[in-house]
């Protein structure tokens, strides 16, 4: 018997993904001046760090899920529509996936690859920080239609 997933504040994610999305533009600028790349692949480094903390431990245990549980959360009112976590970290594997490229096309010395890359979540992160949309969410979701995921 499987056990019942997870169910989080969906303003949780939207917390992150702001801090993620400033973090990623940040990776962009940095990426595209060849005496700061090093600094931008560090940057993205880390974040595939912290993308694979929530693919792998899920959004309540992601440092800025942690953050968000201790110090924005007792600040707002009680949220009474809770969401299943399994989107959010298909969402963060995504976010790592497309880290690691970035990563791996600055090692092959790739050009832009690694700004690419960055640009691609920032692109993500932002549509949910802003939008309360999430890509990876939605594609979870569709996969989970066509019978990739199961209950």
């Amino acid at each position: 018997m499987a056990s019942a997933p997870e169910k989080i504040d969906p303003r949780g994610p939207r917390f992150a993904a702001s801090i993620t999305s400033v973090l990623l533009l940040a990776v962009v600028f940095l990426g595209l001046d060849s005496t700061t790349e090093d600094a931008a692949f560090f940057l993205l480094l880390i974040l595939a760090g912290l993308f694979f903390i929530g693919a792998s431990l899920g959004p309540t245990r992601h440092p800025f899920g942690i953050l968000y549980r201790k110090l924005v959360r007792p600040r707002l009112a009680a949220k009474t529509d809770l969401e299943d976590s399994r989107p959010v970290r298909f969402a963060q594997a995504v976010g790592l996936l497309i880290s690691l490229s970035g990563l791996l096309m600055q090692v092959l010395g790739i050009e832009l690859g690694l700004v690419v890359a960055a640009a691609i979540a920032f692109i993500a992160a932002f549509l949910n920080a802003a939008f309360a949309y999430c890509l990876g969410c939605q594609l979870y979701l569709t996969l989970k239609r066509f019978g990739l995921f199961r209950n």
